[in-house]
């Protein structure tokens, strides 16, 4: 006799612990809602961390990972994947690339963008130019070389020796990143918007200087896009704003709207050293993830949608800086670009995160003491109206928290 099913919200967890999750489990999307087996909507600012650039289950990427599905699942990368051709060109023609190798993951494609940036040099003489300059409060992955490009130290403790080749330097201190630069430095890895970091966004002038410092040194000039990428901040991708151009970029999240994957994009000239055999995955560029993303670019290429996304994200932010004024006490300041926006608040974005979630709003806490907004990049102009509904509910829920007297 079969044994009854185990309810899995019943029998304690034998997942690894290494996650605070909510209590809360979502069944099914629509669009921007996420919404539990009891029939309970949840308005969707997540997003998933930035990765559900197109809602819940749009209908183009349902089509095009269930046909591909009805076809063929993984072959390697020891045979053509003709789906891979055509989305890593579609890549090119939109972006300063010329070269795409696909991964799985955020953190493999900064791993892939490292070893470029270090085989690059090494390719033409210099292996001793293998350092990587990279920020405070960044965040690059969960891998031992990204924590390591991080530098934070919360992510770094406990798993051994840190990685050699990253010298981090201040955020916006251009004198400590000058004198960080020595005879050993490749590259310089930045985001163009910190977003674990609290979204902080680094001026136009400063990744300009970023670009001329680089060529003027002769180093490689490598942009994180992962969460800032394919539409997020109303450009196909963040550095567009500032008129830069990378040598290497990494792309992830958004580029499968929900299928796991990642992309690292280079010019000719920085992937010259990325020659057979340098590098490898067994997973990455898989039919499946080739036809989502093809889906995806389907979508957020098409005449005047990332236009509209930039018109939306004004809406929001408009409404966002009326919020403020409302709730002095709460929020601090407004920060970010298109629809990659986050409160910096006076009190704990804990707090805030769990009123907005009992608002029926989902959000995700930052560094630095911030709520991050992530929209889809589909949302409209009724879904913003509730989204700063919830968020108004859920800052007046703080502050009438403050008011209460202190427990006894």
């Amino acid at each position: 006799m079969a044994s009854a099913p185990v309810s899995a919200s019943a029998a304690p967890s034998v997942l690894l612990p290494t996650y605070a999750r909510a209590p809360v489990a979502f069944e099914r999307g629509e669009g921007p809602w996420s919404i539990t087996a009891d029939g309970t909507r949840y308005l969707d600012f997540g997003a998933g961390i930035a990765v559900n650039a197109l809602g819940h289950a749009h209908p183009h990427l349902v089509e095009a990972l269930t046909t591909q599905a009805g076809k063929i699942w993984h072959t390697s990368n020891l045979y053509t994947m003709p789906e891979g051709e055509k989305l890593a060109r579609r890549l090119c023609e939109a972006t300063f690339a010329d070269r795409v190798f696909f991964a799985n993951s955020g953190a493999e494609a900064n791993e892939a963008a490292i070893k470029m940036a270090r085989k690059h040099h090494a390719a033409k003489g210099h292996p001793e130019r293998y350092r990587i300059i990279t920020f405070e409060g960044a965040f690059h992955g969960r891998t031992l070389a990204t924590i390591a490009a991080g530098g934070q130290q919360k992510y770094i403790e406990g798993f051994g020796p840190k990685v050699d080749g990253f010298d981090q330097v201040p955020f916006g201190d251009h004198a400590a990143l000058e004198a960080a630069i020595t005879d050993e430095t490749a590259a310089i890895m930045i985001e163009p918007i910190q977003g674990e970091g609290g979204l902080r966004s680094v001026p136009p002038q400063c990744l300009r200087g970023l670009r001329t410092l680089c060529d003027e040194r002769g180093l490689l000039l490598v942009f994180d896009e992962i969460q800032t990428g394919v539409g997020r901040t109303g450009k196909f991708f963040a550095h567009e704003l500032s008129g830069v151009t990378p040598d290497i970029m990494s792309v992830a999240k958004g580029i499968g709207g929900g299928f796991p994957m990642g992309a690292c994009l280079a010019t000719e000239e920085a992937a010259s050293g990325m020659t057979l055999g340098t590098h490898g995955t067994t997973f990455g560029g898989n039919p499946l993830a080739m036809a989502v993303g093809n889906a995806v670019l389907d979508v957020v290429l098409a005449p005047g949608f990332i236009e509209k996304v930039g018109q939306i994200a004004l809406r929001l932010k408009q409404s966002l800086a009326e919020l403020k004024d409302r709730h002095p006490q709460v929020i601090a300041e407004i920060r970010g670009e298109g629809l990659m926006l986050g409160l910096k608040l006076h009190t704990p974005n804990t707090d805030f995160v769990t009123e907005a979630r009992a608002a029926g709003l989902l959000v995700v806490g930052a560094g630095d003491n911030v709520v991050r907004l992530l929209p889809p990049l589909i949302i409209g102009e009724a879904e913003v109206a509730e989204a700063v509904a919830r968020l108004d509910r859920a800052a007046s829920a703080v502050e009438a928290s403050l008011k209460r007297p202190a427990a006894e």
